[in-house]
């Protein structure tokens, strides 16, 4: 099953709209229904994109942030332009605690970084990962649509049976894929820092069945600290959208305050994904 897609944006894909890589169209539609409406992208490359093959060949491990020199973006990772009109989170790799970590710095804004991968979730499900964040937003809250904002948030795309959907899902989805010729992921599942919904909490995207957001920390506790994750991601697919999950095919980061216009600084440290819970990294 073809896992790339395009931006669900008429005006757009009409305008022939084909600079993007299979990465961005991967979380482009979801992210676009999740936060606002436009087209997503990804800035031009002088670097001619891998093919799909090649990608899939070559991504069954999630790139790391600490094996990269401070000052840049994290090699294998590419930003996701949620909207040109508005202003990108800000993302660099710098030096934090000995360690090499993405800032991530948003101000009224909203953009991501993310990474095309095809990892079989049963095999590895123990996804593990540190973040840091600088504060709350204050008037976040993921129940809301017009308050979907986030401090940190990881991002998993998975590939699936798209008949097992809910019909509005469907047509949806074979609506966007003809405007655009390229599929796009069956669930999406965030792990998420909310304000005041407690740790554990499975929250509905407003827009659509096919996000669903868990939120691993909750209110100020922690704030300005590093917090370490293990979470099994089969199990908490399974927790959200009441089934197995197939492939993992994409994974990614982002702090986005568009909704609520506010100010915050996050940082994340790497991802890992292994076969068994690890301890916390110091």
């Amino acid at each position: 099953m073809g896992i790339g897609f395009r931006s669900f944006d008429y005006t757009h894909a009409i305008a022939g709209n084909f600079g993007l890589s299979i990465m961005t169209r991967l979380f482009s539609l979801l992210l676009i229904t999740l936060l606002v409406a436009g087209c997503a992208h990804s800035p031009k490359s002088n670097t001619p994109p891998l093919s799909e093959t090649k990608k899939l060949k070559n991504n069954r491990a999630i790139a790391t942030f600490s094996q990269n020199p401070v000052g840049g973006l994290p090699e294998n990772w590419e930003p996701l332009v949620i909207h040109r009109n508005k202003k990108q989170t800000h993302y660099q790799l710098v030096r934090e605690s000995n360690k090499t970590v993405v800032h991530a710095s948003a101000h009224g804004a909203s953009s991501g970084l993310m990474q095309h991968v095809s990892i079989d979730p049963l095999v590895k499900p123990w996804l593990s990962w540190q973040w840091r964040i600088g504060s709350l937003i204050e008037s976040a809250d993921n129940y809301q649509r017009h308050a979907e904002d986030s401090p940190a948030r990881i991002i998993l795309g998975f590939d699936g049976d798209k008949d097992n959907m809910p019909f509005a899902d469907q047509i949806l989805f074979e609506t966007a894929k003809v405007i655009t010729g390229h599929d796009f992921p069956y669930a999406t599942l965030m792990y998420v820092w909310e304000n005041k919904a407690p740790v554990g909490t499975v929250i509905d995207s407003t827009r659509t069945s096919r996000i669903k957001m868990i939120v691993v920390a909750s209110g100020p506790e922690g704030v300005g600290e590093w917090r370490y994750f293990s979470r099994n991601i089969a199990e908490d697919f399974e927790k959200a959208f009441g089934e197995k999950p197939g492939r993992l095919v994409g994974v990614g980061i982002m702090t986005d305050t568009d909704n609520t216009g506010e100010a915050v600084d996050a940082w994340y440290g790497d991802l890992r994904l292994l076969n068994k819970p690890s301890l916390a990294q110091k």
